[in-house]
């Protein structure tokens, strides 16, 4: 194995796309590949890879996914700066944890992105 990318399904594309713009991620592909009635897209930050696809596309393939937003996961995301990224994300995002350091030793925070999914920002300092 070399490495993993969520494929999270989402209802509002553009929202997704404009929400993870705000916290330093680039959109590095999508399908269709112009115009603005994307139903896939993969942003990235780094080595972090996101991909996102609507419900919408889905259609009636793999009926164990859940076609509500949100799920029982959480994406911990380990990254230089963690202060820095803090104050610039804080005013644009819902902090679910406020920055502190965890018991078991690195400094975090817990936001909500626009489709209730937790990305918890980590780095041992």
């Amino acid at each position: 194995m070399e490495s993993l990318s969520p494929n999270i399904f989402v209802k509002n594309m553009q929202e997704t796309i404009t929400f993870y713009q705000s916290i330093g991620f680039k959109l590095a592909m999508t399908v269709p590949e112009a115009g603005d009635d994307f139903v896939w897209a993969m942003m990235t930050n780094g080595a972090v890879t996101f991909m996102f696809q609507t419900f919408a596309s889905l259609g009636e393939e793999l009926p164990q996914i859940s076609r509500s937003n949100g799920g029982s996961l959480l994406f911990y995301i380990n990254i230089k700066g963690i202060r820095t990224f803090f104050d610039d994300v804080k005013d644009k995002v819902t902090i679910l944890k406020g920055l502190e350091k965890a018991f078991y030793g690195p400094t975090e925070f817990s936001i909500l992105d626009n489709n209730n999914y937790v990305l918890t920002f980590a780095e041992d300092e």
